[in-house]
């Protein structure tokens, strides 16, 4: 199967506020979305291919709401706390943090970790407490992932080496592989390849080769788990990721890149066109 994945970030921040949504007000934004998507979607086989958002938090009620009855869109949350919610135990004492299960009755289907923001982040907290231990940010999304996994959630886990780790990029990502796979079951999630070295303006995308190398890496390592391009699945490498076989769909994020940058459905329907060919 095919996966699709659109991660819109805070991509609901006005222009006025320094952000890029010229969409809808905020309170009809992430209706806005799937209404503008969702029809589109429609004429794809769900057999062949699935389609999630991942909303931030605030917009996934509306964005629920929009969904007609056959609509293809299935919506996700920005990641999960490590912790749950437990009859018995905790009932809900996680002030600024999403436990999985207000995820899952909030009417989500699936939920992204571990990317690269997210690991970013983690880092910078830890480093901040003094801890260099590099697999700590690993041990933390593998909670992250068994407490989705525990909700009845899918996964998409993301994995990736920056510029500085790219020389030890086997042992980079293995030990991102080993330790947040450790103990799950992981014929409910897929990973997310991100080259982040070849993320941004200025840089260099990663080539067709080298994200074949790294598709057949994760494969080997993980015993054959999907693999999508979470570099940004865009126009213009549609074509190309299409062409690997090791990979089986991607993430895509902003749709224009000039101009009035942002996300626009129509563009975010178009990509999903040349990718799958029709």
């Amino acid at each position: 199967m095919k996966h699709i994945y659109l991660n819109l970030k805070r991509f609901d921040v006005p222009t006025e506020l320094g952000g890029v949504n010229r969409l809808a007000p905020l309170t009809e934004w992430g209706a806005q979305i799937v209404t503008g998507t969702q029809a589109g979607l429609a004429q794809y086989d769900p057999s062949e291919v699935e389609f999630i958002q991942f909303f931030p938090e605030a917009h996934l009620l509306n964005a629920v709401a929009a969904r007609t009855a056959d609509s293809r869109v299935q919506l996700g949350s920005q990641s999960v706390f490590r912790e749950n919610t437990a009859v018995g135990g905790n009932f809900g004492a996680f002030t600024t943090n999403r436990p999985a299960s207000i995820v899952k009755a909030l009417g989500c289907e699936a939920t992204l970790i571990g990317h690269c923001e997210e690991r970013n982040d983690k880092k910078g907290i830890l480093a901040e407490a003094g801890v260099t231990d590099a697999k700590a940010v690993n041990r933390l999304l593998n909670r992250e992932i068994a407490c989705a996994l525990d909700a009845g959630l899918k996964v998409v886990y993301c994995i990736g080496e920056t510029s500085e780790e790219q020389p030890a990029w086997e042992e980079v990502l293995g030990g991102q592989l080993d330790i947040g796979l450790a103990g799950v079951d992981k014929s409910r999630v897929v990973i997310a390849y991100e080259p982040v070295w070849s993320i941004g303006p200025g840089k260099t995308p990663a080539d067709k080769d080298y994200i074949t190398k790294i598709a057949r890496f994760v494969k080997a390592r993980t015993g054959g788990m999907d693999v999508v391009y979470g570099g940004g699945l865009k126009s213009d490498n549609a074509a190309m990721l299409a062409s690997i076989p090791e990979i089986s769909g991607g993430l895509i994020a902003l749709t224009r890149f000039a101009g009035e940058i942002g996300f626009y459905p129509d563009e975010y329907l178009e990509i999903i066109r040349l990718y799958l060919g029709k």
